[in-house]
């Protein structure tokens, strides 16, 4: 079995909505929590905060730790050729700006960022996590 370990970040601004990123790598386009896997050695507050600056242009402090979620999915089920079920852990912070300027990433897994309210959210095409992770942010 592989192991994937990855963090992530709720990120809200002053009008309350929730920062996105669009995820291309995947079976489909869709919208996840700007975030990402954990470098040999990282520390996950520290991948959090290079992840949303690859992805999003933005700079962030983490505040909380919201939770970890895991999850296994199976070879048949993974994104592209695999032979091995993957146990995918997640950690989910509540992040806050602090510098920066929203921009897209450019030759990565997701190809831009923007910013949702909660009942845009609910009409996206978007990967579970974002419903996880909001729920662990109280936003659902």
């Amino acid at each position: 079995m592989d192991l994937r370990v990855a963090a992530y970040a709720v990120v809200t601004d002053d009008d309350d909505r929730v920062l996105l990123a669009r995820w291309t790598t995947g079976r489909r386009v869709a919208w996840t929590m700007p975030g990402g896997g954990l470098e040999d050695g990282e520390d996950p507050e520290v991948a959090v905060r290079r992840e949303l600056r690859e992805e999003t242009g933005y700079q962030i402090e983490t505040t909380e730790l919201l939770g970890i979620h895991s999850r296994v999915i199976p070879a048949s089920r993974r994104v592209g050729a695999a032979s091995a079920p993957l146990h995918t852990l997640r950690i989910v912070y509540r992040g806050r700006i602090t510098g920066g300027a929203l921009r897209f990433e450019k030759n990565g897994s997701t190809d831009m960022a923007a910013w949702f309210t909660r009942d845009e959210i609910a009409d996206l095409p978007r990967v579970k996590l974002v419903g996880i992770a909001l729920r662990m942010a109280g936003i659902l």
